[in-house]
């Protein structure tokens, strides 16, 4: 009998926290040398939004941490599954930063985060197994990717999967760049289950990483408002990122296309990392281009507008948000091809085709 790696169950943690752009008025931005940026913080702000699309984003409230939120998008994607809790084999939690607790920039990671969520869940089967994945922002993609491949060895049937991450504890207000990280969590629960005459599940994967002069395109440093604070936040070096995006995440989504022997005219949706509207845009143009075809209009929903950037948990986040029709004018039906796909520090990349 074929089996298939079906998601039956989904759910996801959004703060009640906006904070809107103009939230940033205040703040005086410095360039990577500690100079101020001469530019009107409203003119800042104003390109800002014409580029990433961003007009709000959310943050944890003081008493939720990391693992919280975690945990209440893995409730909520469990009860959507109808999965018993004691029945799951794993649990499996991206993020980046660990807890941070809030007031602090100190990240914690022991225990793990999946630990604490299998705490807060007061899971007490010790064969469902518990860990951590660190592969920057295609971490939840990553862990989806690694949890077929326990499927197929025989070793799981069952897995809650969380991406998670509390960004806005990290962040140098000092940085423009810091107005585009958010706060979130997103889960699904996978299941290895015999495939339907529909040949539901994953169809393929993807995964590269290029670690030469890409390594530290994203990295930790110190603010730079060069005030001697020897903190460490998360830096981004934007048209580094931006240039490597839009030369590789494109070619790897036509390669995980091709090993699925899906075409993209088939593709339903694209579901890719909610990075800069801009930049997720032109990735999609380029992907059809290679096709020889341009991009239908409502191929890749965006939630980063109102979401912003929550790292791991924003691909986690849409498909949930899709699949529960809380984005307007998008729909998975059964059927339907979906290519994910993720870009982040490292620099890694992962992309997954599936059918609903």
């Amino acid at each position: 009998m074929k089996f298939a790696s079906i998601i039956t169950g989904s759910g996801a943690y959004i703060p009640g926290e906006i904070c809107k752009n103009d939230a940033f008025n205040s703040n005086t931005f410095f360039d990577a040398a500690g100079v101020p940026i001469p530019a009107d913080t409203g003119v800042i702000i104003d390109k800002f939004q014409s580029i990433t699309g961003i007009s709000e984003r959310r943050y944890a409230p003081a008493h939720i941490n990391t693992s919280d939120m975690a945990a209440a998008a893995g409730w909520q994607a469990l009860t959507d599954s109808a999965v018993d809790p004691e029945t799951l084999d794993q649990i499996v939690v991206a993020h980046n930063f660990g807890d941070v607790t809030y007031g602090t920039i100190q990240s914690q990671n022991v225990p793990a985060l999946a630990n604490n969520v299998k705490h807060i869940l007061g899971i007490k089967r010790p064969e469902c197994i518990a860990y951590d994945v660190l592969v920057g922002c295609p971490g939840w993609l990553h862990a989806m990717i690694q949890s077929h491949a326990w499927f197929t060895a025989g070793m799981a049937r069952k897995v809650l999967l969380i991406g998670a991450e509390t960004l806005s504890r990290v962040i140098d207000a000092s940085d423009r760049d810091s107005m585009i990280f958010s706060d979130g969590a997103g889960a699904v629960v996978m299941e290895y289950r015999p495939a339907t005459t529909g040949n539901a599940g994953i169809l393929s994967c993807c995964a590269q990483t290029h670690s030469i002069e890409e390594a530290d395109y994203i990295n930790m440093g110190k603010s730079y408002r060069q005030n001697g604070d020897n903190t460490l936040y998360i830096k981004m070096k934007g048209r580094k990122v931006y240039e490597y995006a839009l030369n590789h995440v494109p070619l790897a989504m036509k390669e995980c296309l091709d090993k699925s022997g899906i075409h993209i005219s088939e593709v339903h949706k694209i579901l890719i990392h909610q990075a800069n509207e801009k930049m997720d845009e032109e990735i999609i143009k380029r992907l059809y281009k290679l096709y020889g075809a341009t991009p239908p209009p409502d191929v890749m929903p965006m939630s980063i507008q109102w979401l912003g950037n929550s790292s791991v948990a924003t691909v986690p986040t849409l498909y949930h948000l899709i699949r529960h029709n809380k984005i307007a004018g998008h729909e998975i039906p059964e059927g339907a091809i979906i290519l994910f796909a993720s870009v982040g520090a490292g620099m890694n990349i992962n992309a997954v085709c599936y059918r609903a």
